[in-house]
């Protein structure tokens, strides 16, 4: 390991500098100090990371620990605040800061006008902070102060427009849920230190690889980190906050689910790969869940109407699919895809944002159609993204997702026939929503309101060019070997099989699945969705089903927040703080003028009175020094 002197701490501070100028002198300087920061920053950030990825490259890939300042001495026990840069968090640095940076440039044409423009970018930019300090810690409590704060910065965006009850509440469920799974974080780092005696994650890695470490507390740990990861990363049962997400602006959604955010989650499970390896019933419990996420989320998908829920419960189904990849053991894979998804993701919430931007508001797709040649750069970036995501070759999605299926057939950790067949029907499912998306925003007849088609324009240039950028790298992505680049780090894991023939028939079949959602698409919602409908007309108690989204809500809604809105207002309310709290202050101030209107007739102005009183005191005096001397 090799130390560097300030430019790991320069491409943190960056953004965080940003926060702070534009938060401090943002709304008073104007749109062009805070375009100047806000967005100057970010991409300065971004060259500091291929600065810093370039030095480690030049050292033969030796990590690099930069240490900040010592946070405390406890015992023997030393806390840092030092920052490390491997391979790894050196992609995540760049995904972060590249991408981000992208949809900071975005946000100049989306946010202007808006009365909160020098505060929206400051929040943009404290979220960056975040996210770096969260990838570039190199202890679990430093990574978990960029963790919640990723959680604040979102809670802060998400409510961005917090005049509106809804989209305040939105911030609000977001920030709650991941408390949830965050309290799994906190115990599974407290077992950590009290086994390991160290929060440095290379040290943690390094420990549970000697196999020294109890099978059974191998597997708590990694339990408990997952229960946080399935908070920050919407999985199963903790994925009900990211759909509501889409209150904020729609940049914000592009961030959140592209490069940030629900990122942190997959990014956790990676870096912590030595306890995971050390825990197979945790791995097949992450690869079950992530499955199951990915396949219910893109069941809901396919009945969605508003066009950003459609791509949020997209990222939740994508998310599935990096989970199943990490626990099959295939932890490069697993980021292969989360490189490849924040494109063609970033790619297509911006489009979607462009749509929205270009119709004034509208994001019902019923209510659009015939847009493909109205916005046409729009349309050709977001056509592009979406055939990524559906895995079609040769565009990025193709690589990731194939890899993914594969191992979760082949792999010798955990890899099973029913998570393949799992994953292949939910990416079929895939394209079908996607493609169901095209066709009933872009192309077909016309449904907009004609005061909405008659103001339809294409976005200006410092959207479109965003879109145009991203969609390149949607075609490009999965051409980097970035497992193989990753395999120093995170090895791949052995083959139960190792067929060169069932893998190119897996790949054509996967080929196969993705023109089948194509087709089906197409012949679906050609017309505007009349055949569509006609279908889940006969099928309505499952469209129900999926449009209440398997009524997840309304189950928290029973038996969690009812019982506690009663427990709370029935035994703390009324009794602990109405009878306990308030009627012992109340006694108290009883006691207090009772004992005052007594002593206030002692006053009473009599010579007579007083004597007698001054009679008795001298009285009791002599008694009890009689008594006591």
């Amino acid at each position: 390991m090799t130390a560097m002197n300030g430019m790991l701490t320069l491409l943190v501070l960056l953004p965080l500098a940003g926060f702070i100028l534009n938060g401090v002198l943002g709304r008073r300087l104007g749109p062009v100090f805070v375009n100047g920061v806000g967005v100057g920053l970010p991409i300065l950030a971004f060259l500091t990371a291929l600065w810093a990825w370039r030095t480690l490259e030049a050292g033969g890939g030796v990590p690099i620990i930069e240490t900040v300042f010592t946070w405390a001495v406890i015992g023997e026990h030393v806390f840092e605040v030092a920052f490390y840069l491997d391979r790894l968090s050196a992609v995540m640095a760049l995904i972060v800061t590249g991408v981000g940076a992208l949809i900071h440039i975005y946000s100049i044409g989306y946010m202007r006008g808006d009365e909160g423009y020098a505060r929206y970018f400051a929040y943009l930019n404290l979220f960056l902070f975040f996210m770096l300090l969260l990838v570039l810690g190199r202890s679990l409590l430093v990574l978990f102060v960029g963790w919640e704060g990723v959680g604040l910065a979102s809670y802060l965006l998400i409510g961005f427009w917090f005049q509106d009850v809804t989209k305040a509440r939105a911030g609000r469920k977001a920030f709650i849920t991941n408390r949830v799974g965050d309290a799994g974080f906190l115990l599974g780092m407290f077992l950590i230190f009290t086994t390991v005696g160290t929060l440095e994650m290379d040290r943690i890695n390094e420990a549970f690889a000697g196999g020294l470490i109890p099978l059974g507390v191998a597997t708590a740990v990694g339990i408990l980190l997952f229960i946080g990861a399935t908070g920050k990363s919407a999985q199963i049962p903790l994925h009900v906050w990211l759909p509501d997400a889409m209150a904020g602006p729609t940049p914000v959604s592009a961030l959140i689910h592209a490069a940030t955010m629900v990122t942190a989650g997959v990014y956790l499970v990676a870096r912590m790969s030595g306890v995971y390896l050390e825990a197979p019933a945790a791995s097949t419990l992450i690869a079950a869940i992530g499955v199951l996420t990915a396949f219910l989320a893109a069941t809901i998908a396919l009945v969605q109407t508003d066009i950003k829920k459609v791509l949020a419960y997209s990222t939740i189904s994508q998310l599935g699919f990096m989970f199943l990849a990490l626990g099959v053991g295939a932890y490069g894979v697993a980021v292969f895809h989360l490189f490849t998804h924040a494109f063609f993701k970033a790619a297509l919430f911006l489009g979607a944002g462009s749509v929205i931007h270009a119709l004034n508001g509208e994001q019902d797709i019923r209510r659009m159609g015939g847009l493909a040649r109205r916005i046409p750069w729009t349309f050709g970036t977001f056509a592009v993204a979406t055939a990524a995501i559906a895995g079609l070759p040769p565009l990025a999605g193709f690589f990731s997702k194939d890899a993914i299926l594969w191992f979760a057939l082949a792999s010798g950790q955990g890899g099973a026939a029913w998570l393949w067949a799992l994953g292949s029907l939910t990416a079929l499912l895939t394209a079908l929503y996607m493609f169901r998306l095209l066709w009933l925003v872009f192309l077909g007849r016309s449904r907009m309101e004609p005061e909405t088609e008659r103001h339809v324009h294409e976005s200006p240039v410092t959207m479109t060019a965003v879109l145009v950028v991203l969609a390149f790298f949607s075609v490009i992505a999965g051409w980097f070997a970035l497992p193989h680049y990753l395999e120093p780090l995170l090895p791949v894991p052995a083959l139960r099989f190792d067929s060169a023939l069932l893998h190119w028939a897996q790949i054509g079949f996967a080929v196969v699945l993705a023109l089948l959602g194509l087709a089906a698409a197409a012949w679906l919602y050609q017309d505007g969705g009349r055949r569509g409908d006609e279908a889940w007309e006969r099928f309505q108690r499952l469209h129900r089903m999926l449009a209440g989204k398997y009524f997840v809500d309304e189950l928290y809604e029973r038996t969690l927040q009812r019982p506690w809105r009663w427990l709370s207002d029935r035994i703390f309310l009324r009794l602990g703080d109405r009878v306990l709290i308030d009627g012992s202050l109340h006694g108290l101030a009883g006691l207090a003028r009772w004992s005052a209107a007594v002593f206030a007739r002692v006053q009473s102005g009599s010579l007579h009175w007083y004597a007698w009183m001054t009679l008795f005191g001298l009285v009791a005096v002599l008694i009890w020094v009689w008594r006591h001397v």
